[in-house]
């Protein structure tokens, strides 16, 4: 990803800060969940999303089925996840053999952006906890 597609990427991450999380909406200031997140942004750097997902519960995860990495892998470019740059989608999974079921945006080696249940959209730091969960890297791709 060149330096000025991150920058937008960034930017318009960090203008979702504060929006409440709510499972499956993806509205600016009203509210998203992790996946809604990544949506948003899409929209805003490349327009219309290539797919809507469907509906999906709390805990569509443990369905077994990695539906979350197979979308990316779709519409995002694949890379290692030691390579991830800011602008960078990260996707976690709690346990290994399980189906990734959280993503962020990464807006430097140290944070990322990330709609978490029960809080807000908020930039945190990139913890030892979730370096311990990453499973996934892609980046946006060039519009």
């Amino acid at each position: 990803m060149n330096d000025a597609l991150s920058e937008r990427v960034v930017a318009e991450a960090r203008s979702w800060i504060g929006t409440p999380y709510r499972h499956q909406a993806s509205l600016k200031g009203i509210g998203c969940d992790c996946l809604g997140l990544l949506r948003g942004v899409w929209r805003h750097i490349l327009g219309s999303e290539p797919e809507l997902p469907p509906p999906y519960s709390p805990d569509w995860a443990e369905a077994g089925a990695d539906t979350l990495v197979a979308a990316a892998r779709r519409h995002l470019v694949e890379i290692g996840v030691a390579a991830f740059k800011p602008g960078d989608v990260l996707l976690f999974r709690w346990r290994d053999g399980l189906p990734a079921k959280h993503c962020a945006i990464a807006t430097s080696n140290d944070t990322m952006i990330h709609a978490h249940d029960g809080a807000s959209v908020a930039e945190v730091a990139f913890a030892p906890w979730w370096r311990r969960h990453l499973a996934y890297a892609f980046r946006f791709p060039e519009p």
